[in-house]
């Protein structure tokens, strides 16, 4: 085997050999991992024989000259296609979204050739001789937060939404408190509330509890779910000893309420309303598949915790067209209905919160969250494998923070199953996301570009970043931004190349602008410097709040659990200093105070500086607007700090 032919086998599959760390430095993916990688993407070439039949495998899928499913175009703006065995000038037809039919002439240019601009932005259908490609004809850019708020600086808030409390919600918070806070917000003001991602989990396990590893993200999660909203006067029973805890027990509110939900679906026995039916034929084959999941799951769940990963499944049992699983679908089909019932329910308590919001008078409403991948053994995976890298984790290569680097043991979308299938799972994933909301924040948008991907049970340190067709997912963006008259947001934090954060802005997609980021040297960059098509925020979920960083709570928990951070005290007291200086600056803070120890009036006066931002919105973690201590998230632990499961006192 040799180095030139690795490497360039990884060039045309896509993975970047070499790539640029933290602190600007070149870096070069060791060999070895490189030849594992392009073997979990199906690409071998441990030997040389190995090596050149994966080239000439990719050379001949390239130049088949078979016309892609999909190809995505600006509207008004001339685009390529690649047939083969054609020579000259070639007519087609264009059937419009719409219905409209129109001639075109393709023109040839070298090997491709170019079609005319479609000023009507929409999905087609272009037929050339025998073949069909679909167009996604894109507006330039998404819908942007500039364009709802009508020349006005707005806000919006940030929330956990299991940390919402009301009186019967059962231990975890629902959308019924979603809408009371949506109302109360929108009276304040408001504009917008951020959610964290509310995708589905397990709902037979209780403990899998991370919004950020769902099962499916095409399906909501039904424990937030308030069935009165369905079916109007039934109500899930009060429980007031899982009411009242600051933490939430979630496997046992979990099984509590997926109880009552049961005893509520029981009830209905045939007497299905139509409203569930018409969902379930609407949903199709993708809720069916995913119900059928859910019930498969729940039985296995049953012999024993040891079998809630499908992979340890009798073979079996290892997807939904294999014999045991059909027969049990024949066998059970209530329970699948019941899986199906549940996404119903919660269908339709999204869709009354974010009716809430906007009768409220929020320009922008519910913005959604999209996890940047899934748990490998969750519904997505067993369903549909060949969407996915199976193989390969998505992490973070190794930085100032984390030397090791990061495997977050989530599986992604296959940038070569998008081609494929003509982006069906990227178009479905945003299209569920947009259902209930007016927004999309989406997770490590640099997942857009490239992903840093590791083979499963390699170090984090290992992987390799693989390239995604950025422009094509760009331009559906913009496309169903437009469809649902909805914003984007991408969660651009950290170590970025500049050139990303240039084509998101070009695109429409907000970036994120967060006060402990803004620093430059020793100082704190003015608001008036950040940038006017980001939101501007305090902080994030996985960061300190103010009031814990302030008075330094976040240093003790991460002293108190072993875990380095990248300051210490010594160097918080400067930066506090630092930080007082820049409100003092921005006359959000007298002159002639200094920076005490009063964590109230420093976290006004980090509310009033960002507030300065040239932002249209500024999005305030609900935490910040209570004072809060302690963060719904610390990176690095998983049952050490309690993640995901603090409750708001009111």
């Amino acid at each position: 085997m040799k180095e030139e032919s690795v490497l360039a086998l990884a060039r045309r599959v896509g993975v970047e050999s070499d790539w640029t760390d933290a602190r600007g430095r070149g870096q070069r993916v060791a060999l070895d991992a490189l030849v594992r990688i392009l073997g979990a993407l199906g690409f071998p070439c441990s030997t040389a024989a190995e090596a050149r039949e994966s080239r000439d495998r990719l050379l001949a899928r390239r130049e088949s000259g078979r016309l892609p499913r999909l190809v995505t175009a600006e509207a008004g703006q001339a685009f390529h296609l690649q047939p083969a065995g054609t020579e000259g000038d070639v007519a087609a037809e264009l059937l419009e979204e719409g219905g409209t039919r129109r001639s075109l002439l393709l023109r040839r240019q070298g090997k491709t050739l170019v079609a005319p601009g479609i000023a009507v932005p929409g999905y087609h259908r272009l037929h050339v001789a025998d073949r069909e490609v679909q167009l996604a004809v894109a507006p330039c850019r998404c819908v942007s937060i500039a364009d709802l708020a009508d020349g006005r600086k707005r806000w919006g808030m940030a929330i956990q939404l299991y940390a919402l409390a009301r009186a019967g919600d059962g231990g975890i918070g629902d959308t019924t408190a979603l809408c009371g806070l949506l109302a109360s917000a929108a009276r304040h003001g408001a504009d917008a509330v951020a959610l964290s991602p509310v995708h589905s989990l397990f709902a037979a396990n209780g403990r899998h509890i991370s919004p950020y590893a769902p099962s499916n993200r095409l399906f909501l999660n039904p424990l937030y779910a308030d069935p009165s909203d369905a079916l109007p006067g039934i109500n899930v029973p009060s429980h007031p000893e899982l009411e009242r805890t600051e933490l939430i027990d979630w496997p046992r509110a979990a099984r509590t309420k997926y109880a009552a939900l049961r005893e509520i679906f029981d009830g209905l026995k045939d007497n299905l309303p139509p409203a569930l039916t018409e969902f379930i034929a609407e949903r199709g084959e993708r809720l069916h598949e995913h119900a059928l999941f859910e019930a498969v799951h729940a039985h296995w769940m049953a012999a024993g915790q040891c079998q809630a990963d499908w992979r340890r499944w009798p073979q079996e049992w290892r997807g939904p067209a294999m014999p045991a699983v059909v027969s049990f679908a024949a066998a059970s089909p209530r329970e699948v209905l019941y899986h199906q019932f549940l996404q119903w329910l919660a269908a339709a308590s999204f869709t009354r919160a974010q009716s809430t919001a906007r009768d409220a008078g929020m320009r922008i409403g519910l913005i959604s969250d999209l996890a940047i991948g899934m748990d490998p053994a969750g519904s997505h995976a067993w369903t549909r494998p060949g969407d996915l890298l199976t193989d390969l984790n998505v992490g973070a290569p190794p930085d100032i923070y984390v030397p090791a680097g990061q495997d977050w043991g989530l599986v992604a979308i296959s940038p070569m199953a998008l081609v494929d299938s003509g982006f069906e799972p990227f178009i479905a994933t945003v299209r569920a996301a947009l259902r209930h909301a007016g927004g999309l924040r989406i997770d490590h948008a640099m997942g857009l570009m490239h992903l840093w991907l590791v083979p499963r049970g390699a170090a984090a340190a290992d992987g390799a970043y693989l390239n995604y067709p950025l422009d094509d997912m760009l331009r559906l963006l913009a496309l169903e931004s437009h469809r649902h008259n909805a914003v984007v947001v991408g969660e651009d934090l950290g170590t970025v190349p500049p050139e990303f954060r240039s084509r998101l802005r070009e695109a429409g997609v907000a970036g994120m602008d967060v006060l402990w980021f803004q620093r430059e040297g020793d100082r704190f960059r003015r608001p008036a410097l950040w940038r006017s098509d980001a939101l501007a925020m305090t902080t994030t979920h996985d960061l300190p709040t103010v009031a814990g960083w302030w008075s330094g709570s976040d240093l003790a928990e991460r002293a108190r659990l072993g875990i380095s951070g990248g300051e210490d005290e010594a160097a918080r007291l400067s930066s506090r200093t630092m930080l007082w200086g820049a409100f003092v600056e921005e006359e959000v803070a007298p002159a002639d105070a200094a920076a005490g120890e009063d964590v109230g009036a420093a976290v006004d006066r980090a509310l009033a500086f960002v507030a300065r931002s040239p932002s249209p919105l500024m999005v305030v973690p609900v935490e910040d607007l209570m004072a809060r201590t302690a963060q719904p998230n610390l990176p690095g632990t998983v049952d050490e700090h309690p993640n995901w499961r603090r409750r708001l006192p009111v």
